[in-house]
């Protein structure tokens, strides 16, 4: 099955002018590239830089952290398409990345030969832009054409243009090609010459107040852009609206999706050049369609034709019958106490799907014989994190990665048919792996809940309190933080005398849809209250001590820092605070924020704001209180979450006379670097202000 699936996360909209200025002195750092803020931003980068840099061991880290992302051994990550094996790879040569090619007979040797499809370096030095590769959507089953998205610096939006894949080269104006303007679009193909296509028309009434599209058109190659016929035109308050196709083998599936919320949506069979309403539950996640069936995953209970079907379970009916307004729903497979859905694929003949069991994963075959389920597990140890990507309707042959803390990744060939794994390529160790190990604890949450954690560490660790410990956090959006090797954190870290740790608390998807609804909105505290109880059960355990903690956390990560070191800060000395939402009053007029007003509610609605006040951590700062010195970063290209949040945060806390560190990396967007050398000194400024704070 092929998917054009939006992405919810990849959102943008221009601030709106503020509701409430006179509250807020600092509203002046919301202007993204004004002069003023850009001048205070490279002050606070020079001070920052000057202080952690002057660890003596920063020349050290930056040097480990380029070996290993430039290492040119590790391995290429590859997706199938009309006998090809593709690739996207960053190295020293190549900063801003290749896309290249290889065939499988080259692949499986330990030195493929590649053919460069793109060169994005080239491209950047060609036109004079720092362009940053952000995909390239080939149009299936003939992998002819593709749509290539290039970002400036790395923010969400994109310019797209049409690229030949047999050529390997952008279209000509005379083939009259499909471009889309910087914007933040959804393109999808129908056929050779015809494109779903949602982006700003220009017209003011194209996006939503999150700045999705909000209008899907179905263009035709050699027309503009503005003769495309509209297909549908959603709320202006919804997320976005998208078209796209999805496949059963080589019968297409045409689909038109309004999110109505993060977690909502109205899904639209387009056939016959008609809409076509599908009744499915709202909150219900489109998976898959296989054998003339459409599968989703259901977010909350279903009861339909006298039955009913548990939160979590994959369920699937007739596609017919479905568009039909006649739906008969069957269960392929539900959740258990500890074992959650990660992962579904649909291969040739049959269904693998990843369960995560108390946060380990396993993988399962499904396949359909005499009206009945047959299961069988593949061949995979069960300690670590398994992902299965490459899968296609006319193959039984999948990828599959297996990875730990301690173990660097493995690559293996999986036939669902025969199941049996060849290992292809495998990562070597990068860091002392030996001389540590890995636990899981449980820690029980304020309302008593039992919350997993994962404890990397030396195997002759002294518990005395002492150790230096990292404490990662995300706990939202139903994104589960599994285990997984990073090289980094082994040399930067733990070789330091570090202890890593990996939280998985409620917000998250590790246990399903309702281990993520158990924290939203109005019992957003569950989050906080169980990354508080895994702090201190880490204390307990005499692993560490207040004094030696640190955090970190990124995104909705970055605001469960917030919202940790403003409720707690005695129980910290470190806080690294990356890409954060801070501002929760104003988040919902900033960039995409409104996007995300499932997760955390409505800060305009009163009621609303009276529970998501309590954890917002630019209001809940208060002079007289004594935190620990807090690391924010972000950066200027990021276009998701408004840098403004960082800024400002940081003003308010200096206006309180709080010391605190900042960095704003100019480039980088939502991932806070554009290339691998960024990449290196924004994380060795993190390790080496986390040894500054922990190791005294």
């Amino acid at each position: 099955m092929r998917n054009k699936v939006l992405s919810l996360c990849v959102l943008s909209s221009i601030a709106a002018a503020p509701t409430f200025a006179e509250e807020d002195k600092f509203l002046w750092l919301e202007d993204v590239e004004g002069k003023k803020p850009m001048e205070w931003v490279k002050q606070q980068n020079s001070l920052s830089e000057k202080e952690i840099k002057a660890y003596k061991g920063f020349d050290e880290l930056v040097s480990n952290s380029l070996a290993i992302l430039n290492n040119k051994e590790r391995i290429p990550y590859a997706s199938r398409m009309d006998g090809y094996l593709y690739n996207f790879w960053k190295d020293e040569k190549h900063v801003r990345g290749i896309y290249r090619r290889t065939t499988m007979e080259e692949y499986v040797k330990a030195e493929p030969k590649w053919e460069t499809v793109l060169d994005v370096d080239a491209l950047g030095k060609a036109e004079g832009v720092n362009w940053v590769y952000k995909g390239m959507d080939c149009r299936y089953p003939n992998y002819d054409r593709c749509m290539v998205s290039l970002s400036r610096g790395g923010a969400d939006a994109v310019e797209v243009r049409e690229f030949d894949l047999k050529q390997k080269a952008f279209l000509d104006k005379k083939s009259n090609p499909f471009t889309l303007n910087e914007a933040k679009s959804s393109v999808s193909w129908i056929d050779k010459d015809t494109v779903f296509v949602g982006t700003d028309f220009g017209d003011g009434n194209s996006l939503t107040d999150s700045g999705y599209p909000k209008v899907v058109k179905q263009w035709q190659r050699g027309t503009p852009l503005s003769a495309a016929k509209t297909i549908f035109s959603g709320d202006k308050a919804s997320v976005a609206v998208s078209g796209y196709v999805i496949y059963d083998d080589e019968k297409p599936l045409q689909l038109v999706t309004e999110s109505l919320t993060f977690y909502t949506a109205q899904h639209y069979a387009y056939r016959d050049n008609q809409l076509v309403e599908l009744p499915l539950p709202k909150d219900a996640d489109i998976k898959g369609y296989f054998n003339d069936q459409l599968y989703i995953e259901l977010k909350s209970e279903l009861k339909a034709g006298g039955k009913t079907f548990k939160q979590g379970a994959i369920v699937y009916t007739d596609l017919d019958k479905l568009i039909g307004q006649k739906p008969e729903f069957s269960v392929l497979v539900e959740p258990t106490a500890t074992a959650s859905i990660s992962q579904v694929r649909f291969t040739k003949g049959a269904i693998l799907i990843t369960w995560l069991d108390n946060v380990k994963s396993k993988l399962i075959r499904y396949q359909q014989k005499g009206g009945k389920w047959q299961t069988q597990q593949a061949p995979f140890d069960v300690n670590g994190t398994l992902s299965v990507f490459g899968a296609e309707d006319d193959s039984s042959e999948v990828f599959v990665n297996y990875t730990s803390f301690l173990e660097p990744s493995s690559l293996y060939l999986f036939d669902a048919k025969s199941m049996k794994a060849s290992k292809l390529k495998a990562m070597k160790q990068q860091f002392a792996a030996e001389n540590f190990e890995t636990k899981q604890y449980f820690a029980k949450s304020k309302d008593g809940t039992k919350v997993p954690y994962f404890v990397v560490m030396a195997k002759n660790i002294k518990l005395d309190g002492k150790n230096p410990t990292l404490l990662y956090g995300y706990g939202g959006f139903e994104v589960s933080l599994r285990p997984s090797y990073s090289a980094t954190i082994g040399k930067n870290w733990l070789e330091q005398g570090g202890v890593y740790v990996l939280s998985n608390i409620r917000g998250g998807g590790e246990y399903g849809p309702a281990w993520h609804q158990a924290a939203l909105k109005e019992n957003r505290h569950k989050a906080y209250e169980d990354f508080e109880a895994i702090a201190e059960d880490l204390v307990s355990r005499k692993i560490t001590s207040s004094k030696h903690l640190g955090i970190q956390g990124g995104s909705n990560g970055g605001l469960l820092m917030g919202a940790a070191f403003t409720r707690n800060p005695d129980l910290y000395n470190a806080v690294v605070c990356q890409v954060p939402l801070l501002d929760m009053k104003r988040y919902n007029k900033l960039l995409a924020g409104a996007s995300w007003m499932g997760e955390y509610g409505d800060p305009d609605i009163p009621a609303q704001w009276d529970y998501i006040k309590t954890f917002s951590p630019y209001h809940n700062l208060n002079k007289d209180t004594a935190y620990p010195k807090v690391f924010f970063t972000t950066s200027t290209r990021d276009d998701r979450v408004h840098p403004g949040h960082a800024r400002k945060m940081v003003a308010k806390m200096e206006d309180m006379g709080i010391d605190v560190l900042y960095y704003e990396n100019i480039e980088g967007g939502h991932a806070g670097a554009a290339d691998n050398n960024q990449a290196a000194e924004l994380s060795s400024m993190v390790y080496a202000y986390l040894m500054q704070q922990l190791k005294s």
